[in-house]
């Protein structure tokens, strides 16, 4: 792969790269540490990266597995030195707003995109990984089962219960 081929790469994923890694890691700063980290493995790695088959799903793949890593390693590191894990700073989810709304019609659905994004991040590290490449990413179950070396019957089985959870955390929404 060409130096040319990596930075075409970079400019037709990198922005769907980063806001994965905002929702993913809920930081900013920890975001901007993945997506960095993502890409130097992907320059590092250049003879896996097939131009002509999917290199997003390679890349998304790419970030769980650093993200997992990282995460991994912070717990034993809080678990030996009892440091904290970072905060969670608003990650930037849904659709960018329209300017024809009505400001009552655009604080009600920021403030429900912020509740649901809420929601999200609550679940389970397994769940909020496959609902972010689900809904935020628009990969499909096969697509899913690959990026994350899981059977696609898990990758249905979490989004099921992802749904359930959120279901009921949510419904309090449907009733104001």
């Amino acid at each position: 792969m060409t130096h040319v081929e990596m930075e075409q790469i970079i400019a037709e994923y990198g922005t769907d790269i980063y806001s994965f890694c905002c929702c993913l890691t809920g930081s900013r700063q920890e975001a901007d540490d993945l997506y960095q980290e993502t890409f130097l493995r992907a320059v590092e790695k250049q003879k896996h990266l097939d131009m002509a088959g999917n290199p997003k799903s390679y890349l998304l793949s790419t970030a769980v597995y650093l993200w997992k890593n990282h995460r991994r390693k912070a717990g034993w590191r809080k678990r030996i030195a009892n440091t904290e894990y970072s905060g969670r700073e608003d990650a930037e989810i849904g659709p960018k707003d329209s300017c024809d709304d009505l400001p009552e019609q655009k604080v009600i659905r920021e403030e429900m995109q912020k509740t649901v994004r809420d929601a999200v991040l609550r679940l389970p590290d397994k769940m909020k990984v496959t609902v972010l490449l689900y809904y935020m990413e628009e990969r499909n179950v096969e697509e899913i089962a690959e990026i994350l070396c899981i059977p696609k019957g898990t990758v249905k089985s979490r989004l099921h219960q992802a749904r359930g959870i959120l279901r009921k955390e949510l419904e309090h929404m449907l009733y104001e």
